[in-house]
């Protein structure tokens, strides 16, 4: 197969030692060019030209971001995406049941590529933008923009940042006492009192080191989007919503201080009184806006999953 290795050199688990070594593996059984990153949607631009030039796969060595923005030079293509992890957390590998070591993780590309496995899959749009696992509205887009105002800390720090920047965030760089923004759905139903809330393609949410953040059960790559909104931050409810999501097995949905949708189609986020929310797209923290338009594509990215995936 040709295969393109797309490295961002910036991500935070990405060295010159494990470049060398990834490409040397896949260059055992493919034709392989590796190109880096060197500027925002810079990966766009390399794997829409990829599909173009008839590469076979696109192997992704980065963060979520990264992988983000290769998905959408790729949706629509015959392409197919693999995605190594590179980053702090790397949602989207570990989902799909690749290792969090970039190394071990090849080696299970190279086996599900001998093997085939690669399955044509649905993504989530956001405002005309392809996401792989999720979009964050309201709180949890501030706490992504502040981590972001700290990413030099993210390759030391990992997880004890977010969590910092999670603390930081409510105490004192989001309003916790007023809604942001109304969600609505097709046949009417809605909330018009949403204070954070999640879009998820895929389950679960992030980790927390080795511990899933289960909030959304019902999504995966074979069905619609599945929608969380928490309609309160007050202290009590937010520790409660954290304790029941990390709990799993559907426990956040029976919550009364959360609105949840699953195998959805399509949705709206406005802001209240047109006031904007910020909002962030598989954990890249992209402003604010007044109106975001969510909906589901079926079956648009040929993607490499590991031969014992479900």
């Amino acid at each position: 197969m040709r295969v393109l290795l797309l490295v961002n050199p910036f991500s935070s688990s990405v060295t010159a030692r494990t470049r060398v070594v990834i490409r040397k593996a896949l260059a055992g059984d493919h034709e392989v060019e590796m190109v880096e990153t060197a500027r925002r949607n810079h990966a766009t631009r390399l794997a829409r030209g990829a599909a173009a030039d008839g590469v076979d796969v696109v192997v992704v060595l980065g963060g979520d971001g990264t992988v983000n923005e290769a998905t959408n030079g790729l949706a629509g293509s015959s392409t197919a995406l693999s995605v190594l992890p590179g980053g702090s957390t790397n949602v989207f590998a570990r989902t799909l049941g690749f290792p969090n070591d970039p190394v071990e993780a090849t080696a299970v590309t190279l086996e599900a590529l001998e093997a085939g496995s690669i399955r044509r899959v649905g993504l989530g749009v956001a405002n005309g933008r392809y996401f792989c696992f999720h979009v964050g509205v309201g709180f949890d887009a501030a706490l992504v923009e502040q981590v972001e105002k700290r990413a030099g800390l993210k390759r030391w720090a990992g997880h004890a940042l977010f969590m910092y920047a999670g603390l930081d965030t409510l105490a004192r760089h989001y309003d916790r006492k007023h809604p942001h923004f109304s969600v609505r759905y097709p046949d009417g139903d809605g909330v018009d009192d949403g204070y954070f809330a999640v879009c998820c393609n895929t389950n679960p949410y992030t980790y927390i080191g080795n511990r899933p953040f289960d909030i959304a059960p019902d999504a995966n790559l074979d069905n619609g989007l599945t929608m969380v909104t928490v309609r309160s931050l007050r202290a009590d409810r937010a520790a409660r919503v954290v304790a029941r999501a990390l709990q799993g097995k559907g426990a956040l949905q029976r919550d009364p201080a959360v609105h949840y949708r699953h195998d959805v189609d399509a949705l709206e986020v406005q802001g209240l009184d047109g006031r904007p929310f910020p909002h962030q797209i598989d954990g890249d923290y992209l402003g604010e806006i007044t109106r975001l338009e969510l909906r589901h594509e079926p079956e648009v990215l040929d993607l490499v999953l590991p031969v014992d995936y479900p």
